[in-house]
């Protein structure tokens, strides 16, 4: 009887975290593509303009830590000069955002 309650928690816990990364991968499609592409690589129109970074190089995943991607999609991001680069995604909620900084990880190559 434990076997199977062990086992039908674990098939929870995996529906639950295919769940949020089909959600997140749905959040990126929705609110990241224009400017950062499908792929991550910034290389739309817009992502050019705003010198979105290339979030399929791992040399650039390495430098933005969690936190501060978290921080950064929770609050948005300005220039030096005060220039809006990506607005806050105040209608995620926390689980959300940090369910789209891991899948933004997976798109590192």
């Amino acid at each position: 009887m434990k076997k199977i309650l062990l086992l039908a928690a674990m098939f929870g816990l995996a529906a639950t975290l295919t769940t949020k990364g089909a959600e997140a991968k749905e959040n990126w499609d929705t609110l990241c593509v224009k400017c950062h592409g499908a792929e991550g690589k910034g290389d739309t129109k817009m992502g050019a303009k705003l010198g979105c970074k290339d979030m399929t190089d791992a040399k650039v995943q390495a430098e933005i830590k969690d936190d501060a991607a978290f921080k950064a999609l929770k609050e948005g991001l300005k220039s030096a000069d005060d220039k809006t680069l990506m607005k806050p995604f105040d209608t995620l909620s926390d689980d959300e955002i940090k369910a789209l900084v891991a899948y933004v990880r997976t798109l590192k190559k």
